[in-house]
């Protein structure tokens, strides 16, 4: 049976990496453009960075630049340096070459696939649709490009898809637990570490853990493995957060500006009630609109008179006295959510000889139907959420905990998602809501694989006895007489 599952995943990987690897070359390669944040992630690698600004086209090819200093974290970095070893060793002269980061996240997504089909408890066929499922969200247009890009969103993606399959591993038995332990290590590292909105993946990540609990297994069997994933995974990410600026401190005012001035006084609204429950003069309103770096708030002397009033505490007084308007921007946070593509980063590079901004729509299914309800906001994402949780419970009921588990990991992070962005950034939200979008849809796939009906357990009578082994004539005790 094992030497089965073993080939049934080896089938699994490669026909997985195909078509990846299809999808992400023929008929020409895809990625992301950058916004404008890929410096942060290039300069420790050594890098050059064209232009400080958002960007139209993707770079494939990065040459070497002069080094300098970042303190933004992000697990994607670790990406970026195999990507650019394996590069020199291929005989690429870029500092970061993006073809081979793009192969590498393949490979790696094809791995989650693999392992996370191998872990479901279903019959052969319900497992092909998993793996087509799996391939649908990992592949669709809204996430693929930025598995070959110098944004960290791909490492959470990826994160999110090894960590699902590593906790669904954790519940088989033998040696197939062990390989599921490394696995959630690994994606969690990766996935937690990715960005500082990840870093919410921690409590649920623990709680998932705690809940883990394989069959046959009690007291310290069941809980020594989780244990040490806990403590690997906490201590890895201790010294990771260590090393740079894991809240993002110098973007925190940044952020709260403009969650005061696109969020909440948008000029669309009463603007003059607004900037007054926010006790800012009337005199704010030449920042409307305006983002913190085109503003250059820093350089007017006004502002300084009141800048301490831009602050966290003041914005989070102000949600609690207007739940209407809090109502509103989570709203627009959904509609973001449902967008799903940034209209501004492209798709290609400059050669394709397509226009600037283009995009491509090759594996549309779930973004393409998010986005057709979009308008619609919390009203659509609401009851798909809601179905979710009924899958999840339904899950725990019918002993499917495995399930379960993966579900409300992936559906609480994305609803502590869409409020920590659409009430705590203020701007870029279609972008910054994928980590809302993506999870979602993750967890929508393992809520219909919950339903799935699982295999009957073997009958009695196909239990195949053990053979009965021969006694030879010499050894064997004398039969006594019936007869005395």
């Amino acid at each position: 049976m094992r030497s089965r599952e073993l080939r049934f995943g080896l089938g699994v990987f490669v026909l997985s990496l195909g078509v990846l690897l299809v999808r992400f070359l023929v008929p020409r390669p895809v990625g992301m453009a950058d916004n404008g944040d890929g410096w942060r992630l290039l300069c420790n690698l050594g890098g050059r960075h064209p232009e400080l600004r958002s960007e139209y086209y993707v770079h494939f090819s990065y040459g070497p630049g002069t080094a300098c200093k970042s303190d933004y974290i992000s697990s994607q970095a670790w990406l970026d340096w195999l990507a650019s070893k394996l590069g020199t060793l291929l005989g690429s002269s870029a500092q970061l070459n993006l073809i081979v980061l793009g192969a590498i996240t393949c490979v790696l997504v094809a791995v989650g696939i693999t392992a996370t089909v191998l872990a479901l408890d279903l019959s052969v066929r319900s497992r092909v649709v998993a793996a087509v499922l799996l391939l649908l969200v990992m592949a669709d247009s809204a996430f693929f490009g930025y598995f070959a890009s110098v944004l960290s969103e791909g490492a959470g993606f990826l994160g999110m898809l090894l960590t699902a399959g590593g906790l669904l591993l954790m519940h088989r038995t033998g040696a197939w637990r062990y390989w599921g332990a490394a696995l959630t290590v690994v994606g969690a590292l990766i996935g937690i570490n990715a960005k500082s909105q990840t870093l919410l993946l921690i409590p649920l990540f623990v709680l998932a853990l705690a809940l883990v609990r394989p069959p046959g297994k009690r007291g310290w069997a069941r809980w020594a493995l989780p244990l040490g994933v806990l403590v690997v995974v906490g201590a890895g990410t201790a010294v990771v957060q260590s090393q740079g600026d894991p809240a993002n401190t110098e973007y925190r005012e940044a952020n709260v500006f403009h969650v005061v001035f696109d969020s909440i006084v948008d000029g669309r609204h009463d603007t003059d009630a607004d900037l007054a429950a926010l006790g800012l003069p009337p005199s704010a309103k030449k920042f409307i609109g305006k983002s913190w770096w085109e503003a250059r708030p820093w350089t007017d002397a006004d502002y300084d008179t009141y800048s301490d009033r831009i602050s966290r505490r003041n914005v989070v007084r102000y949600y609690a006295g207007h739940p209407g308007r809090t109502l509103e921007i989570l709203q627009q946070g959904a509609v973001d959510t449902l967008t799903a593509r940034p209209a501004r980063l492209g798709s290609f590079p400059e050669t394709s000889g397509l226009p600037p901004m283009a995009q491509e729509y090759r594996v549309p299914v779930f973004s393409g139907l998010s986005a057709l309800a979009a308008p619609l906001g919390l009203f659509v994402l609401g009851p798909v959420w809601l179905l979710i949780v009924w899958a999840g419970v339904r899950a725990f009921r019918r002993r499917a905990r495995e399930y379960g588990i993966v579900v409300f990991f992936l559906l609480l992070f994305a609803v502590g998602q869409l409020g920590l962005s659409a009430l705590g950034e203020g701007v870029e939200g279609v972008k910054h809501q994928l980590l809302t979008l993506f999870p979602t849809c993750l967890a929508f796939v393992f809520a219909v694989l919950s339903l799935l009906p699982r295999p009957a357990p073997p009958a009695e009578d196909d239990v195949e006895e053990e053979p009965v082994t021969e006694v030879f004539n010499a050894f064997r005790e004398p039969e006594r007489s019936a007869f005395r």
